[in-house]
């Protein structure tokens, strides 16, 4: 019996990872709003009802996808970071140029982040609230070196502003934007914008 269960519950932790994999390829290949259920089982070889077999639907599916993306984005955050000694200054543009390369790299999976909605009445699970936050708390401790006399609620605030510049600007350059930077000037204008935005 015992056995038996733990074959159950091998087959299905495998048919979860199938899925998600099939699915985050979809997504690269088409972006958000070209993920659909029926694509994502026939290149995962498994039928339709398997993939609500394991995802109560294509929102939770998503979520996961989007929590991964955002693991991966945090590794590449914190791994900009040089190891030496080094400013406030120099961390924030090593946190900026390494989110402009992800979500350059990374297009859709990164635009998903931002693009995907839950139905009205339906909310994130708190742990990807949670994640979520590595958006801002990368940022947090250059400011609070920076300006030490802030308090905890305005350099978080502080955080917000400085993310949603950076973000803004990337944002409207990948999609090519009329009021968009040409993609070759995106890193040294993203370097210009954080010199502005920490000058004491």
């Amino acid at each position: 019996m015992v056995n038996e269960m733990l074959k159950r519950e091998t087959k299905r932790a495998e048919l979860r990872e199938r899925i998600i994999a099939a699915a985050e390829a979809e997504l690269i290949e088409k972006g958000l709003s070209g993920l659909k259920a029926r694509d994502i089982t026939s290149r995962a070889g498994c039928a339709l009802g398997a993939l609500y077999n394991v995802f109560d639907d294509l929102d939770m599916l998503v979520l996961e996808l989007n929590s991964r993306t955002l693991a991966d984005l945090g590794n590449a955050l914190s791994s900009s970071v040089p190891v030496e000694s080094s400013s406030g200054r120099q961390v924030l543009q090593a946190l900026a140029a390494a989110y402009t390369d992800f979500a350059r790299d990374h297009q859709h999976r990164w635009m998903a982040l931002f693009e995907h909605r839950l139905p009205e009445g339906k909310y994130k699970p708190e742990e990807y609230r949670m994640e979520q936050t590595v958006l801002i708390d990368a940022i947090v401790p250059s400011l609070k070196e920076l300006w030490p006399e802030l308090s905890k609620e305005t350099l978080a605030m502080r955080a917000r502003t400085t993310f949603a510049a950076v973000h803004g600007v990337v944002l409207l350059s990948l999609q090519q934007q009329f009021v968009g930077v040409p993609l070759k000037e995106l890193k040294s204008e993203v370097e210009a914008l954080v010199e502005l935005l920490s000058r004491q």
